[in-house]
């Protein structure tokens, strides 16, 4: 589809308002996914880190006990 101007373009042959709100809310879904993703694998790592950490350290005490 071609447009004669920029603003025949923003107006998407008189369905700008559906189309616009299309791309709105896809990016604004996609955006969150990304966001909350980031998030919970940080959060996953940590414990990861906090496990590993508690394991080193139990290994320690009962090597130094025996």
């Amino acid at each position: 589809m071609q447009f004669d101007s920029i603003s025949d373009f923003f107006n998407m042959g008189g369905y700008a308002f559906y189309v616009w709100l299309a791309y709105g809310v896809t990016f604004f879904c996609l955006s969150t996914l990304i966001i909350t993703s980031a998030r919970q694998k940080r959060k996953v790592l940590i414990e990861i880190a906090k496990k590993m950490d508690r394991e080193e350290r139990l290994k320690e005490t009962r090597s130094t006990k025996s």
